[in-house]
C-alpha cells in the first residue's frame, strides 16, 4: 500500500476517511487491523479490570444480597455488567457462582437476562464518542491524567487510572480499525464473496447475521463486533440494515465465553451456559423472522430521538442522491447522518435485548424447566454434586468477583473437615474386631487424602487469580485465603492423626478406663464447638460477627486449660496406678491432638478476622 495516496480528512466536521479507489488492501493492512482490535479489545480489559478494582467489594455485596426475586436478579445483572463493561464476564461469573452454589439455576437465569441488557451500556458508550466527540483527540491529555494516577499511593487512585487509560486504548483502537477496516466498494476483489451480497435482500441479513456470529466467536467480544460494525456503517461500506445483521448474530456469538467456561463444570455450570444460548438464540430467531418490521421500529425510534431516520440513510446511498444533511457531494456520509447510524446501531441492541427480556422474565421457571429437559441428570446424585474441576479448567475473568467464589470454596472445604472431627470422634471407641472400625479408619483416610487435594486446588486457584490485576484489598484478602486453607488441611492431618493414634492404641492391646473415655469425650466435645463456630465464621467470612471471634477464644482458652489440667492429673493417675503408664501415653497423645486442633482452629479464626474484616483506616 502506498501511503502517498492514503488520506485522511481527520480535521474536517465529517471526520471520513477517503481512500483513492486504486488502492489495494495488503497483508501488512490485515496484520494492522488485527493490532488495531487487540489494541481496542486490551483497553476494554484494562478498563474493565480498573473499574473492578474500584467496586470489586461493591460487586460481591451485591452478588451477597441476591435473592429469589427475578427482578432483583435482572437489576444485578445490568448493573454488573454495566460496572465491567463485558457480559462475557459476567456472565462467565455467574456460571462460576452456580458451579460453586453461590447461586441457583433460576437466579442465574435472572442474571442472564439482565446482563444482556447491561451489555448494550457500552454500545452507547462507543456509539456516543466515536462521533460527538473524539477522543483521539484528547488522548494525549487524558493519558498525562491517568498515568501520574498509577503512581499515587492510594489504591482508588491507581484503579481509576487504569480506568482512564484503558478508556484511551479502546478509542485509540477504534481510530486505528476505523484506518484499517477494508472498504468493500474499493476492494471488491477481497471481499467479493461479501460485496456480491450487499444488496437490499433478506439472503444478504442471514449472511451478514452470520458474519456477525463467526467474527464475536474470534474476538470473544461483541463490543469489538460492534465498533467494526461501526466504522463499516459510518463510512457507507455497508448499509445501516446488514449492520443490524452483523450485532443481530454478535449477539450469539458472544455465548462461545461462557460455554467454555461451562465446559469443566458441573450439571448446574452446564445448564446455566445452556441457559444463556437459549435465550440469545430464541431471540435472535424470532427478530429474524420479524426483521425488516423490526428494522423500520428501531429505524422509527432512532428518527424521533435525533431526527434522522436511519433507513433513509440507505436509500439515499443506494440512489447515490439525497439530501445534503445525509450525503456530502463526494457521496460519503455526513458528520450528522454518522451520528444517526451510530445512534441506531446502539438503539438495535438495545431495543432486542429489552423485548426479550421483558417477554422472558415471565416465564423463568418454564425457562428453568425447559433447559433441564434438553440437560437432564444423568443420575440422581448428580444434582447434588460439587465439583472443583473449574478451579483448575475454568475460564477466569474479572478476578476481583473471583474471591467470592474462593471464599464459598472454602466454606465448602471446612464443612468437609468438620465431618472428619465427627469421625475421629467416634473411632476412638470402635474396637478392632469391629466391622464399623475398619469402615471408619478408610473413610478417615480417604477425606484426609481429599482434603489434600482440595488444598492443592483451592490454592493454586487462588494463585491464578492473583495473578490477575487486583486491588490491594482483593490481595490481601488473596494471601488471607491461602492461609486458611493450611490451617484447615492440617486440622484434617489431626482428625487421621487421631485415627493413627487409636490404630497403635489397638495393636498394643490397651483399653482405657471408663475416667478417661469420659475425659477424652468431654475434650472433643470443646473442640466440636469450636469447630462449630469456626465453620460459622466461614460462612460470613467478610464481615463475621464479633461475638462469634471472642467466642472462639474463649473456648480455645477453654481448651487449653482443660490440657493442662489433664496432664497434671494423668501423673497422678499413673502415680496411684490408677492405669498403666502406655495408658497414659496414648491418653495424652489424643489429648495433645485435640489441643492442636483447637490451636488450628483459632488460626483460621485469626486469619478471618485479620484478612477478611473491612478495612477501618
Amino acid at each position: 500500500m502506498d501511503f502517498n495516496y492514503f488520506f485522511i480528512n481527520f480535521a474536517s466536521e465529517s471526520k471520513i476517511y477517503t481512500y483513492p479507489s486504486d488502492m489495494n488492501y495488503t497483508i501488512i493492512d490485515f496484520l494492522s487491523l488485527l493490532g488495531a482490535v487487540c489494541l481496542f479489545l486490551y483497553g476494554m480489559k484494562v478498563m474493565s479490570e480498573g473499574l473492578q478494582k474500584v467496586a470489586g467489594d461493591r460487586l460481591r455485596n451485591i452478588l451477597g444480597i441476591m435473592t429469589k426475586n427475578r427482578v432483583m436478579g435482572v437489576i444485578t445483572g445490568i448493573l454488573i455488567t454495566a460496572l465491567i463493561q463485558s457480559s462475557s464476564a459476567s456472565t462467565v461469573m455467574v456460571v462460576s457462582f452456580v458451579n460453586a452454589g453461590l447461586m441457583s439455576l433460576a437466579q442465574s437465569m435472572a442474571v442472564i437476562f439482565g446482563a444482556n441488557v447491561g451489555t448494550t451500556v457500552t454500545t452507547w458508550i462507543i456509539s456516543a464518542f466515536s462521533f460527538e466527540v473524539n477522543i483521539s483527540d484528547y488522548s494525549i491529555l487524558l493519558l498525562a491524567i491517568g498515568v501520574p494516577m498509577l503512581f499515587m499511593k492510594k489504591s482508588t487512585y491507581k484503579s481509576l487510572g487504569e480506568f482512564i487509560i484503558g478508556f484511551v486504548f479502546l478509542f485509540m483502537g477504534l481510530d486505528l480499525i476505523s484506518q484499517y477496516v477494508p472498504d468493500l466498494k474499493s476492494n471488491p476483489e477481497m471481499l467479493q464473496f461479501l460485496s456480491k451480497y450487499t444488496s437490499p435482500g433478506y439472503g444478504s441479513v442471514l449472511i451478514f447475521f452470520v458474519v456477525g456470529i463467526i467474527l464475536t466467536m474470534v474476538v470473544q467480544s461483541s463490543a469489538a463486533t460492534f465498533a467494526i460494525t461501526l466504522i463499516m456503517c459510518s463510512q457507507g461500506w455497508i448499509s445501516f440494515t446488514l449492520g443490524c445483521a452483523i450485532i443481530l448474530g454478535g449477539n450469539i456469538g458472544t455465548t462461545i465465553t461462557p460455554i467454555l467456561a461451562a465446559l469443566s463444570g458441573n450439571l448446574a455450570a452446564k445448564r446455566t451456559a445452556m441457559g444463556h444460548v437459549l435465550f440469545n438464540v430464541l431471540g435472535s430467531i424470532i427478530v429474524l423472522c420479524i426483521f425488516h418490521p423490526f428494522m423500520n421500529l428501531v429505524a422509527d425510534i432512532s428518527y424521533w430521538c435525533c431526527g434522522i431516520n436511519p433507513l433513509d440513510i440507505d436509500a439515499a446511498m443506494d440512489a447515490k442522491m439525497g439530501d445534503s444533511t445525509l450525503l456530502d457531494p463526494a457521496g460519503g456520509l455526513t458528520s450528522k447522518a454518522q451520528a444517526a447510524v451510530a445512534f441506531g446501531l446502539a438503539m438495535f441492541p438495545t431495543v432486542f435485548n429489552a423485548c426479550n427480556l421483558l417477554i422472558m422474565i415471565w416465564f423463568t421457571k418454564q425457562y428453568v424447566q425447559i433447559v433441564c429437559w434438553i440437560m437432564p441428570a444423568k443420575h440422581k446424585d448428580e444434582e447434588e454434586e460439587f465439583s472443583l474441576k473449574y478451579i483448575n479448567h475454568g475460564l477466569l475473568q474479572a478476578s476481583e468477583l473471583n474471591i467470592t467464589q474462593a471464599q464459598k470454596e472454602i466454606e465448602v472445604y471446612g464443612e468437609r473437615v468438620g465431618r472428619m472431627l465427627g469421625m475421629a470422634e467416634e473411632i476412638v471407641h470402635l474396637k478392632s474386631d469391629d466391622s464399623k472400625y475398619s469402615e471408619v479408619y478408610s473413610r478417615l483416610e480417604k477425606y484426609e487424602d481429599i482434603s489434600d487435594k482440595m488444598e492443592i486446588e483451592i490454592g493454586n486457584y487462588l494463585n491464578r487469580v492473583s495473578e490477575g490485576r487486583l486491588s490491594p484489598n482483593g490481595k490481601m484478602r488473596i494471601a488471607g485465603m491461602l492461609r486458611v486453607i493450611s490451617e484447615i488441611e492440617s486440622i484434617a492431618d489431626c482428625c487421621f492423626n487421631v485415627a493413627k493414634t487409636t490404630q497403635r492404641k489397638l495393636q498394643n492391646n490397651v483399653k482405657f478406663p471408663e475416667t478417661i473415655d469420659k475425659e477424652v469425650d468431654h475434650m472433643f466435645s470443646l473442640v466440636d464447638k469450636a469447630m462449630e463456630n469456626m465453620l460459622a465464621i466461614l460462612k460470613e467470612m467478610e464481615s463475621p460477627d464479633e461475638s462469634k471471634i471472642i467466642k472462639a477464644y474463649n473456648i480455645e482458652r477453654e481448651i487449653n486449660n482443660y490440657r493442662n489440667q489433664l496432664r497434671d492429673t494423668n501423673i497422678a493417675n499413673i502415680n496411684d496406678h490408677q492405669y498403666d503408664f502406655q495408658d497414659g501415653i496414648f491418653f495424652m497423645d489424643l489429648i495433645g491432638e485435640a489441643e492442636k486442633m483447637g490451636d488450628l482452629v483459632i488460626n483460621v479464626v485469626e486469619g478471618v478476622k485479620h484478612q477478611f474484616r473491612e478495612e477501618t483506616v
